[in-house]
């Protein structure tokens, strides 16, 4: 075969220094060969001359002259062996199928042979009668595939209607009402269609690539903004914690001083009534004494002076009041929260901002107005009319109550409004289920599908079973709703306060 004698023609002009195929060939005396630079690096780093196969000690460096000869066919070899190498099958090439050893390259593969070829083991294919009648085409790698199963022929058409390749011979049997066009017609226009599929995944992985940026961006956000309200936390309950302490200081001391005071009232009454004790003892011993006495004059004149006892209080009317705490606490915590509401007031308006992002615009659905409504004409006001008007039926709309829906519905994520409540005696606002019952008298409660408050008689509450009533500083202007479908989240603000009124949470919408 081609290859057959490479390992001995190798070893026969290979360099036994470097391995390589001998470049500049020399010969030792004791007719070894070598390259002229190798051996002369060689002996450069010794002290004595040997050759490095035999190890034949020489007396003197030899004087070493160029083989010609072997030089001329060391030269011939390598090119021979560069050649091969070329001819060698490398990765994406189609091997030839007879060579043994080194595969080389197919120049040609037989479509009756199903054999790919290299240039040498091609020959009889371009000698022998017989074998030229062969048809030879380009290399082609698994020709077995290559081959209609049924008719034994090249695959080299495209039918438009089944989408498969096929042969000469389908396109009159199966395949012969169906439009065929050549394999590299089909193939230019899949390739077009693989751009622009390409184009599409490239700007697919984009798309993907913006996304996970615009998450870790959230993220990082997200991450800015739990610091922050941790920040905004520790401040608020640090502020909270030095109130509550203060209030327990001036809770201590005015329980403390008021205790004191009884303390001393009491002292006080103890040392009076003690020295009352002490005069009415020497009175006591006064009149023991005297009535031991014989002489009746002295006995006489004495007892006049203790015949009227000293003036004293009364003490059946005396008593130790026990301080009064009554409102004492209330007091300190009615401070409490003032102080706190104020330590609220210095906070960041973050909270409301960072809702406020999600507004929506929403208008009035008048086909859900209740009869007693008025609405204006742009959706955006709506007021008690005073009267109950008769309106055309409609399924959407509140038989009895005053109650509207606005047009925009939602379903998820998350949106925020805001309603003018200035200079309102009595209103109630928030969100409802679209499923609500609308028919007759109405009870407004979470259970029911209502999340509202309510302004009525000065007081604000929070519409639940039973009712939560809300702390009401200042007259409202405006209240903001805001509401987390995925999270059931429903928040009230005070717009102009900026701050939160109440927030319902385990909220279920669907």
């Amino acid at each position: 075969m081609a290859s057959a004698n490479t390992s001995g023609s190798e070893e026969n002009f290979s360099c036994s220094i470097c391995l390589d195929v001998l470049n500049g060939p020399v010969s030792t005396p004791c007719g070894h060969n070598f390259c002229r630079n190798c051996i002369t690096t060689f002996w450069d780093g010794q002290v004595k001359y040997k050759c490095p196969v035999c190890n034949k000690l020489f007396h003197t460096r030899p004087d070493l002259q160029v083989n010609t000869l072997l030089k001329g066919m060391a030269d011939q070899f390598g090119t021979s062996v560069r050649i091969k190498e070329q001819l060698c099958v490398k990765p994406g090439e189609v091997p030839c199928d007879f060579c043994t050893g080194t595969q080389l390259k197919a120049v040609k593969s037989c479509l009756v042979c199903f054999i790919s070829y290299c240039q040498t083991h091609l020959e009889p294919h371009q000698r022998v009668e017989v074998l030229r009648k062969h048809r030879l085409v380009e290399p082609m790698d698994r020709l077995v595939d290559r081959m209609c199963k049924e008719h034994n022929q090249l695959l080299e058409l495209f039918c438009k209607i089944e989408q498969v390749c096929v042969c000469q011979f389908c396109t009159v049997t199966d395949h012969r009402s169906h439009p065929v066009v050549p394999l590299k017609e089909e193939y230019e226009l899949k390739t077009a269609e693989l751009g622009k599929i390409e184009a599409e995944v490239q700007q697919m992985i984009q798309d993907r690539k913006s996304n996970i940026q615009e998450i870790k961006d959230t993220v990082k956000r997200n991450k800015a903004d739990a610091d922050r309200e941790i920040a905004d936390g520790v401040q608020v309950l640090a502020a909270l914690m030095r109130c509550i302490e203060k209030c327990q200081e001036d809770l201590n001391q005015m329980v403390k001083e008021r205790l004191k005071d009884t303390e001393k009232q009491a002292e006080d009454l103890i040392k009076e009534l003690e020295q009352g004790i002490e005069e009415l003892t020497n009175r006591s011993s006064e009149v023991k004494q005297l009535s031991h006495t014989k002489d009746h004059l002295h006995f006489l004149q004495t007892f006049r002076s203790l015949k009227d006892p000293p003036p004293t209080r009364d003490w059946t009317t005396v008593e130790v009041r026990p301080p009064s705490y009554v409102g004492t606490l209330r007091r300190s915590l009615d401070q409490l929260e003032e102080t706190l509401n104020m330590e609220m007031k210095k906070l960041p308006d973050g909270e409301l901002k960072s809702v406020q992002q999600y507004e929506v615009d929403v208008t009035l659905d008048p086909d859900t107005a209740g009869p007693q409504l008025m609405l204006s004409e742009d959706g955006k006001q709506v007021h008690h009319g005073g009267v109950v008007k008769k309106l055309p039926d409609n399924p959407k709309r509140f038989t009895k109550c005053a109650n509207v829906l606005t047009r925009q519905s939602f379903s998820s994520g998350r949106f925020y409004f805001e309603v003018q409540v200035k200079d309102k005696t009595k209103w109630y606002l928030g969100v409802a289920r679209e499923s609500v019952n609308r028919i007759g008298q109405i009870i407004l409660s979470p259970g029911r599908g209502y999340w509202t408050i309510q302004f009525n008689n000065g007081g604000l509450v929070f519409k639940d079973n039973p009712a939560v009533r809300l702390p009401l500083r200042a007259e409202l202007q405006k209240v903001g709703v805001f509401v987390d479908y995925d999270e059931g989240l429903v928040s009230f603000y005070d717009v102009e306060a900026r701050v939160n009124l109440y927030s319902a949470t385990g909220c279920t919408f669907n």
